[in-house]
């Protein structure tokens, strides 16, 4: 009897990125970004009219400002610290067992397009791994309703595996350790800040299992299998993870959420209003984590790296050092691997 040798399809799926700083490139990864239903949840015409009416013209320029600070030779640094983290995990891995493509949810190289290739190639599986630690419907949830709106074109589906978070992974926890600790031995640190990206409190709330959801620190201090997709408690839980393996300072741990859009109630804390109360109370040097992005990009690199420090600063602050995101460090490979190889 014949052994089937066809390959287990890897698919890594990261946020997205406009392909150039120029202003019509920026509006347009907006406007693909914000129309998704995950990400901005209200009905359709009103989200078109948001969108293509009033943040997409007006934030465009403003957001092209910002994406020209970080912008390199290579182009995007989540572009290519994804395409390094690829071409690595194509080196470990088995190209006699494994087949590895990746794809951004917006805009180039599409889903759709990583999906193609695996196919073309005549896999039998296909692991779909979207690097988002945390799961949040707007992010690792639009990535598989967006695989799944692909695949059901397909005469013939293979079987599809979605890994929906990877906060618990030891290796990804060792990653962030071992970035922690470089600077811990530099530096006496007052506060380590973990700052998430956040979303709206709504958002939080409608993906709670019997309304069980209360966004409480109280209910967030506890990962259960009641609140386990619960974006905010993930998020806490990981903070209490990589701050046991670094041996901080229960004191001295604070875990916030960045980059609000509109005027809808996102949950809490703010970043920039923890910023003030730690100026406020005489903390000087903070070494802040981003745990929520494996890659860096705008929300890492500007928000928090400068942004935050120069504000920071301002109100009397000596030292606001960011970790930078785990990009194509080598343990961070490793816990891709073993996610991989887990699921085949």
């Amino acid at each position: 009897m014949s052994k089937n040798t066809a390959k287990i399809g890897v698919l890594l799926v990261n946020l997205g990125t406009p392909d150039s700083t120029a202003t019509g490139d920026v509006r347009k990864y907006l406007r693909e970004f914000l129309m998704d239903g995950r990400v901005i949840d209200i009905p359709f015409i009103p989200r078109w009219m948001l969108v293509n009416l009033i943040i997409a013209p007006f934030r465009a320029p403003k957001s092209a400002k910002e994406y020209r600070k970080l912008w390199t030779d290579r182009g995007s640094p989540l572009m290519f610290h994804t395409e390094d983290l690829t071409a690595k995990l194509k080196e470990k891995l088995d190209p006699k067992k494994y087949h590895v493509e990746m794809a951004m949810r917006y805009q180039s190289p599409s889903i759709a397009d990583g999906l193609k290739a695996l196919n073309k190639g005549n896999v039998k599986k296909i692991i779909v791994l979207p690097l988002f630690p945390q799961y949040a419907s707007a992010t690792n949830g639009s990535v598989i309703d967006k695989v799944m709106e692909e695949a059901r074109k397909w005469q013939i589906i293979p079987n599809l595996s979605f890994v929906t978070n990877f906060v618990e992974h030891p290796l990804f926890l060792e990653a962030w350790e071992e970035l922690g600790r470089e600077y811990i031995a530099r530096e006496n640190y007052d506060m380590f800040v973990f700052s998430y990206h956040g979303l709206p409190e709504r958002q939080i709330k409608k993906g709670s299992v019997d309304g069980y959801c209360q966004l409480s620190d109280k209910c967030c201090a506890n990962y259960t299998k009641k609140n386990q997709f619960c974006y905010r408690s993930q998020c806490f839980f990981t903070t209490r993870l990589i701050a046991e393996r670094l041996q901080l300072p229960q004191e001295k741990v604070k875990t916030c959420f960045q980059s609000r859009l509109g005027n809808d109630p996102w949950i809490k804390p703010y970043t920039e209003d923890l910023i003030k109360e730690m100026a406020a109370e005489g903390v000087k040097k903070v070494l802040v984590f981003s745990p929520a992005f494996v890659a860096d990009c705008l929300e890492t690199t500007v928000e928090v790296g400068e942004e935050y420090k120069e504000e920071f600063i301002e109100l009397g602050g000596k030292a606001w050092d960011l970790v930078p995101s785990l990009n194509a460090n080598d343990t961070w490979v490793e816990c891709v691997k073993s996610i991989v190889e887990q699921e085949s």
